[in-house]
């Protein structure tokens, strides 16, 4: 038997798009997806990708589908989450520093420009996000989501500076 999903996990379902579990019953999942609202998906099923896993507990609470529902507002709204600058740059200061003597360095705390990028993370998702929920037709939907997936990928040198992998850009495979 495959492992049970609990609230707050994120998915990628290929027809109804993302979305999160708000709901374990029995034999389903009941999930809120961005595009498509609430829909029932079989515990069984296999076709969607895990965005962000949430181990399940041994008792789902109602207030856990409330917490999991704020969440998923809160990512709408474009609220961030919380993103952790890796150890190794704690206090670490950036420095940029021109070319030419005569004119002023610029320098900031790396955590100052670490928070600078995860906002342009979130921004970029929040776009993603509105992309998928409009009416424009599903060929502009794929070339806008093309162009945001390179803008990730240019955006993978910041990567360094992630705590964790899981928050890490990704752009374009192969």
């Amino acid at each position: 038997m495959s492992e049970i999903l609990g609230i707050g996990t994120r998915v990628k379902h290929p027809a109804h798009g993302e979305g999160a579990i708000i709901k374990v019953d029995v034999a389903a999942y009941k999930v809120c997806f961005m595009r498509d609202g609430i829909k029932h998906v079989g515990r069984n099923y296999s076709e969607w990708e895990i965005i962000e896993h949430i181990e399940a507990s041994a008792e789902e609470t109602l207030n856990g589908a409330e917490e999991a529902l704020a969440k998923i507002m809160k990512l709408w709204m474009g609220s961030t989450e919380t993103v952790e600058l890796g150890d190794k740059w704690d206090d670490g200061l950036l420095i940029l520093k021109p070319g030419d003597d005569n004119l002023k360095s610029k320098e900031m705390s790396i955590d100052s420009f670490f928070h600078k990028i995860v906002m342009v993370r979130d921004r970029l998702r929040v776009m993603e996000q509105r992309i998928n929920s409009s009416s424009m037709s599903d060929e502009e939907k794929v070339n806008l989501q093309q162009y945001i997936t390179r803008i990730y990928g240019s955006l993978t040198s910041f990567n360094v500076l992630f705590k964790y992998k899981d928050n890490h850009f990704k752009g374009s495979k192969g």
